[in-house]
This record gives C-alpha cells, sequence and structure tokens, in this order.
C-alpha cells in the first residue's frame, strides 16, 4: 500500500505552504504604565520630587519684609518731624537709633519731673545712656513722641542707619512741599532759608529750643495717603485749627548737632558737645571729642542694646542681628503678654508644671537630691538667653556693663526680674555712659 508515501507527501506541501505564507504575528501588547506610590501626606516629598516654590506675589506665600524703605515710606516716616529746625533734628535722628534707651529715659523723666536745667543735668550723670539720649531729657515733648510711637522711631533710626542719603533728600522734599503751600515761613522762632535747593531752618536763639507743632496731613499742601503707616503720626486737621505752632521755648543746651546738607548727613558740633558732656556725663572732659569743629556722628552699637536693626548690611557693620521684628513698649518695658506678663527671661512662675516630656523619668530624680541650678531653662523648653544680650541669630560677642536694657530676653534673669519688679522705675547707676555720636 501507497498510503504512508501519500501522507509524507501531504506533510511536507503544507509544511511549505505555511512557511512561504505565514500569519503576521501579533502586535506586542502595549508597556503598562506604572502607578505612582500612594503618599503619605505627612511625609515630605523626596527633594527631587518636590514642587517649586511658589513665585513671588504668590498670595498664598507673601514675600518677607524688604529690607528697605521705599521712598513713599520715607516720606512718611520723616513728614512728622521734617520742619523741625536743623539742630533739633539732627538730635531726635540720632536718638532714634537707640530705641531702648529712649523708653529707659521717657519712664526716668516721667518718674522726675520736677528735675529741670542744671539739677537736670546733674542727675543724668547717674544715667548710662546715650548723649544723644541723654540731649532730650530736657525736651520731655519730643522724647514722649518717640517713646510713645515706638514703631515709628524705630522705623527712624533704621532709615537714618541704613538709607542716611534718601531719608536727608526725603526732609528737603518735604520741606520744599511745605514752602510752596505757604506754611514753612521765619518768625519770632525760626529762621528759614534758602541756599539753592537747600532749605536750612534754624532757631533764632541758639541758647533756647522751640519745638514745632504741625498736622501732617495739612501742613504740607496736597502731599497726603489714602492710610498711613503711623496712624498716632497723623492727626486729622481740625477744621479753624492752627496749622503750625510751637511751644514755649526751652533754656537747654543738648542740641549739640547740626545737619550737614551737602554730605546728606548729621554732624556734631564739638565744643557744644564737650560742654553738655562735661555736664552730664560723670566722667567729664575724659569723654570730650578732641579740638574744636564738627564731626559725623557715628553710631555707638552698645546703646543699640539687642535692637535689631532691620538691614543686614548695617547689622553686620555694627555686630548687631538683623530682622524686621520690631519691640513693642511692652517688650521694652520687661513685659510679653504672651506669657502672662512674664519678660522672656524670667522664671517660670511658682508652682507651673514642666512641659510635657521635661519631667524626669518615673522613680529618678537629680544625682544626690540637688535642685536644678539656677537660671535654668523655662517651662517649654525655651533655651534661656545669653548673658551677653545678643538676640537670637546675633553673632556671640561679648556686651559691655551698659549693654543691659529693658528689653526682654537681652540681659540676665536676675536683672530682668529686678527690672519688672521695680515697674516703671529706672536701673540708673553712676558710672557715666561712654561713647555717644562722633567719638567711634
Amino acid at each position: 500500500m501507497k498510503i504512508a508515501p501519500l501522507l509524507l507527501a501531504s506533510f511536507v506541501l503544507g509544511s511549505s505552504v505555511a512557511a512561504q505564507d505565514p500569519k503576521p504575528a501579533p502586535a506586542p501588547a502595549p508597556a503598562e504604565t506604572p502607578k505612582p506610590a500612594p503618599t503619605d501626606p505627612q511625609k515630605p516629598a523626596p527633594a527631587g520630587e518636590q514642587k517649586p516654590a511658589p513665585a513671588p506675589g504668590d498670595p498664598a506665600k507673601p514675600a518677607a519684609a524688604s529690607a528697605t524703605f521705599t521712598a513713599e515710606q520715607l516720606e512718611q516716616i520723616i513728614a512728622p518731624i521734617a520742619l523741625h529746625n536743623d539742630a533739633l533734628l539732627a538730635q531726635i535722628l540720632m536718638a532714634s537709633t537707640y530705641p531702648l534707651e529712649i523708653v529707659e529715659a521717657h519712664r526716668w523723666v516721667v518718674k522726675n519731673p520736677s528735675l529741670k536745667s542744671t539739677a537736670l543735668e546733674e542727675a543724668l550723670k547717674k544715667q548710662e545712656w546715650d548723649p544723644a539720649v541723654k540731649a532730650l531729657c530736657g525736651l520731655p515733648t519730643v522724647l514722649k513722641q518717640l517713646n510713645d510711637n515706638l514703631d515709628w522711631t524705630q522705623d527712624l533710626g533704621d532709615a537714618f542707619l541704613g538709607q542716611k542719603e534718601e531719608l536727608m533728600q526725603t526732609v528737603q522734599k518735604m520741606r520744599k512741599k511745605a514752602l510752596d503751600a505757604g506754611n514753612l515761613k521765619s518768625g519770632e522762632q525760626q529762621k528759614v532759608t534758602q541756599e539753592g535747593d537747600i532749605i536750612i531752618i534754624e532757631s533764632t536763639k541758639t541758647e533756647v529750643v522751640y519745638v514745632p507743632t504741625y498736622y501732617p496731613t495739612a501742613v504740607y499742601g496736597g502731599w497726603g495717603y489714602p492710610y498711613y503707616a503711623y496712624p498716632p503720626m497723623y492727626p486729622a486737621y481740625p477744621a479753624g485749627g492752627m496749622l503750625f505752632a510751637f511751644s514755649v521755648g526751652v533754656a537747654w543746651g543738648g542740641c549739640w548737632g547740626g545737619c550737614n546738607w551737602g554730605g546728606n548727613n548729621v554732624y556734631i558740633n564739638h565744643n557744644n558737645y564737650n560742654n553738655f558732656n562735661k555736664n552730664t556725663n560723670i566722667n567729664g572732659g575724659r569723654d570730650n571729642l578732641p579740638g574744636g569743629g564738627k564731626g559725623d556722628f557715628k553710631h555707638n552699637p552698645e546703646h543699640r542694646k539687642g535692637a535689631n536693626y532691620k538691614n543686614s548690611s548695617v547689622a553686620q557693620k555694627y555686630g548687631g542681628a538683623a530682622g524686621s521684628n520690631r519691640v513693642s513698649k511692652d517688650q521694652a518695658r520687661g513685659y510679653d503678654r504672651s506669657k502672662g506678663g512674664a519678660g522672656a527671661s524670667q522664671r517660670p512662675a511658682g508652682g507651673s508644671k514642666p512641659a510635657a516630656g521635661s519631667r524626669p523619668a518615673a522613680g529618678s530624680r537629680p544625682a544626690g537630691g540637688s535642685k536644678p541650678a539656677g537660671g535654668s531653662k523655662p517651662a517649654g523648653g525655651a533655651p534661656r538667653p545669653s548673658t551677653g544680650g545678643a538676640q537670637a541669630g546675633s553673632p556671640s560677642r561679648p556686651m559691655s556693663r551698659q549693654s543691659s536694657s529693658a528689653l526682654s530676653g537681652s540681659r540676665s534673669a536676675g536683672a530682668s526680674r529686678s527690672a519688672s519688679s521695680r515697674g516703671a522705675s529706672s536701673r540708673g547707676r553712676s558710672g557715666g555712659g561712654r561713647g555717644g555720636g562722633g567719638r567711634r
């Protein structure tokens, strides 16, 4: 039989046909997209997967406060005092760089209202404030304005230290507005002159200080803003009220500064300064400035007493801390509302329990039963301020004995408790303040 050969031939023929006409291979399956792993909302994303930071101006994350003031801000800062005579303006600018001493001096003046003239000068020998601050103790209304508007005072001082040229130019800009409006004139108390673009205001009596009072919202003509950064400094002008007036003249030798408009700076008259220093400094002539003539004001950071500088470059120059945080009047007086009245450097009230996690383990106690050393950290683990008075983030540097102040956390706990218990009294002590405008 020939069946087997036929079957073999059919098998070979079928294989040949299949080889010549193959079926198309099926398309490969698309790769499966990997699903992202579930994320834990409480776990931060890896560095490579973090979203970019929002652009400046994003309402969700407002931009950090600027380290400088705008032209509009400088106008509002200087407008309340731009029309003071040059010597008084210079004294205010110098003193504003020491905001905490301003508070201390005002507190002391309020407590000693009977001190006048020679008695006031003699009493000032026991105080260690910068001479620029002492110079305002004979002008209580000026000192009160600086004390009662501490935010403005600090901004004024920071603008003077960090943007001196712009600030002095803004003074001239505001004086020109008042002059054009017909509200800046010579009179019994002051003499107004022009030298080119410079407007000079002088007292008619060099031995007498006349403090002007005026409404910044009206005295500069059409100048104004929808709202002001320092509302108490800008009261509404009452209809029919006196636009520009003067207080009673005060015989006081505390105005030893002046304005150098050509250099956009403040200078010190050495002879006038030495006379004032001789009468108000226990060290007398030993702290006098050399020779006669004039010299530029030089800020003394020792009298800053831990208050931050707004501009980082200014802070670096004077060895302090930079930051936009300001010293409130409560903090300046050793009072912290967040701690129920205790200063930042004070111990917790008696009977307060330590924060969770700060107590020793069950059954354990300090070796030998010893009590914690004095000055231990307050409840909550807040760090104890350094004895040098530097704020957090500022370079560590030793401070002189003059650097204790009313600022919470800027001195030792014992000193803070002492100042708090004495209420509004000053911590003045003998020894006399060194430093001051122009010496260093």
